[in-house]
């Protein structure tokens, strides 16, 4: 009733305004002004630097605090007024790590002194809209969700800037933030008593613990109910997001909650399947729910020791289990979200994604998209030759020790100070440990190592998948990406690492973790060209659903072939494997 209501109050207003056109923001009225279901929102006019316009910080839920943490997202409130969008709203509450923002919610030297500490806030449910500087309508819409383990991540990552993708791709970019962590999926059927996995009342064995799954299926329905006076079309909405966020957007295909709120697929180096779906000694990129229900009671039994309510763990676990589902819920809601992240990372029960309970997620989606159970959408899927090389510290998973001898503040630090156009005497043995040296050493190297790790996780995903899809429709792409041009050492230790797509993908080249270990004076032509081969093509996909295009220069054909996008320092090389 809520939700009618404000949209009554939207359409009357848009009616009121039909000789001033303010709900389009066209005729006099400024482009940056725009109406949504719950107010207006005023962002920025960015035409003369980037040729957008731009929306930030908007809100698509209420703040997930109080009462309405772990519950499903629930709507904004409506607003009176003009709401400023002009800056990015906060990062989700997070430890800090050097894919996440700094103290100032933002890229900056700070990353690397907050480490390992809380940063962002659980008022957080925000996104941003990009849209090119003119007043055509009816344009594709591409909702990104960022990576991060589902541990951090934000989207004021200025890699995930959408300007120059909506310009480039004439579309609508739009992305947003979700709960990460233990506040974004918590498997406690004590917090669910009355809700199911659609946000509304009920009752009985309906409770789920993806709360970021229905954070992102809400930004959804934002853009289906508000897009459209941005100028985008509701109905041509391609979902894309990398590895976590991936992993995020492929549960959506078999989520019943987002049927019919997207109608294109883009997942970039991600996966969704379980152990059980792959070959022996892979490493899953979906855990079964009875992990996520032992991280939940674990957590819980360690806040009660910390708060001294038991003096050890078994104890502790006797006690909260004699709580009634209200007791659970109100003490774990009165807790410091903080103290809740620090203890996950203090006790070793870090780990979260997608939980496969039956209600948001099936408890074997390949297995529901081999039955054809799921959205059948054209797929546009991603992937980096060396995707291992940004795990190398977890080459002890393959039997070995880090791959990399110095730690994630040194490490960033090193790379800030950096100058990938001077002289330098770092080499890959200040970086790497001396066992994975020469890294081109067959069976041991650090290239043989890392890539090992790449194809039993990352790899072994991806075919399960992209065969699942092929078995079902005709239109599933790949693409591999290669370009491995950094200055020395950066192309030993990251190559064509985990990730170093998206720069490519968002026509982004500005300061970032990565940028001064890998772009260079001298890569800049191929870099840039390669960035525009790969936009275009996405551009192709959000408009067509296809993403072959003239200026590749031969077919992009289905998967299992995939499409090889490499350049050197000075121009593109394409190529179908």
């Amino acid at each position: 009733m809520a939700y009618f209501a404000k949209s009554l109050r939207w359409g009357a207003a848009c009616l009121a305004a039909v000789m001033t056109t303010a709900c389009g923001g066209s005729g006099g009225t400024p482009p940056e002004l725009r109406e949504t279901r719950y107010g207006m929102v005023r962002g920025t006019d960015d035409s003369a630097t980037s040729g957008t316009y731009a929306w930030k910080g908007v809100p698509y839920a209420q703040p997930p605090v109080g009462a309405l943490r772990w519950q499903p997202p629930a709507e904004p409130a409506a607003w009176t007024g003009e709401r400023s969008a002009t800056r990015f709203g906060s990062a989700c509450l997070q430890m800090g790590r050097i894919y996440g923002p700094g103290a100032n919610n933002r890229f900056d030297d700070t990353i690397g002194q907050t480490l390992n500490t809380p940063l962002g806030s659980e008022d957080c449910l925000t996104l941003n809209i990009w849209r090119p500087a003119t007043a055509q309508d009816n344009l594709p819409v591409l909702v990104f969700i960022h990576g991060g383990s589902a541990i951090s991540g934000y989207t004021a990552d200025p890699v995930y800037d959408g300007a120059a993708l909506a310009k480039s791709a004439n579309a609508i970019v739009v992305t947003a933030n979700y709960r990460l962590d233990v506040l974004g999926y918590l498997q406690l059927p004590a917090l669910h008593a009355g809700n199911n996995g659609n946000g509304n009342s009920g009752g009985g064995s309906t409770y789920t613990g993806n709360y970021a799954l229905l954070d992102v299926v809400q930004a959804l329905r934002f853009v289906q109910g508000n897009i459209a006076r941005f100028g985008g079309n509701a109905g041509n909405v391609t979902l894309m997001g990398q590895s976590a966020g991936a992993i995020n957007a492929l549960a959506l295909l078999t989520a019943p909650q987002a049927t019919g709120l997207f109608h294109k697929l883009v997942p970039i180096s991600g996966g969704i399947s379980l152990a059980s779906n792959l070959p022996a000694g892979s490493i899953p990129t979906l855990n079964p729910v009875s992990r996520y229900a032992t991280q939940a009671s674990q957590l819980l039994a360690h806040l009660a020791v910390a708060d001294g309510l038991a003096p050890g763990l078994p104890e502790a676990q006797a006690l909260v289990a004699s709580w009634p589902p209200t007791q659970v819920a109100s003490y774990l809601r009165g807790k410091d979200a903080r103290v809740v992240l620090q203890t996950v990372l203090a006790k070793g029960l870090t780990g979260s994604g997608p939980i496969p309970d039956g209600v948001v997620l099936p408890a074997d989606p390949i297995t529901e998209i081999s039955a054809g159970r799921y959205q059948k959408v054209p797929v546009l899927s991603g992937y980096t030759a060396e995707e291992g090389k940004l795990f190398a510290p977890f080459l002890v998973l393959l039997g070995g020790k880090p791959g990399m001898k110095i730690g994630d503040a040194e490490r960033f630090a090193m790379m800030q100070r950096f100058d990938p156009d001077a002289p330098t005497t770092l080499t890959a043995a200040d970086i790497l440990d001396a066992s994975y040296l020469p890294v081109t050493a067959p069976g041991t190297g650090y290239n043989a190592r890392t890539q090992m790790l790449g194809n039993v996780f990352i790899g072994a995903s991806r075919d399960n998948l992209l065969n699942a899809l092929r078995s079902q429709q005709s239109n599933v792409w790949n693409y591999q990406f290669n370009w491995a041009q950094q200055p020395a050492p950066w192309n030993d230790v990251y190559g064509v690492a985990h990730a170093f797509d998206l720069p490519f993908v968002f026509g982004n080249f500005g300061p970032s973790v990565f940028a001064k270990a890998t772009n260079s004076t001298a890569n800049q032509p191929g870099r840039l060209a390669l960035s525009r081969a790969m936009m275009d093509s996405l551009r192709a996909f959000v408009h067509t659903g296809d993403p072959n295009n003239a200026t590749l220069g031969q077919t992009w054909q289905p998967w299992p072939r995939k499409f090889i996008f490499d350049a050197d320092q000075k121009a593109v090389r394409l190529s179908v494997q």
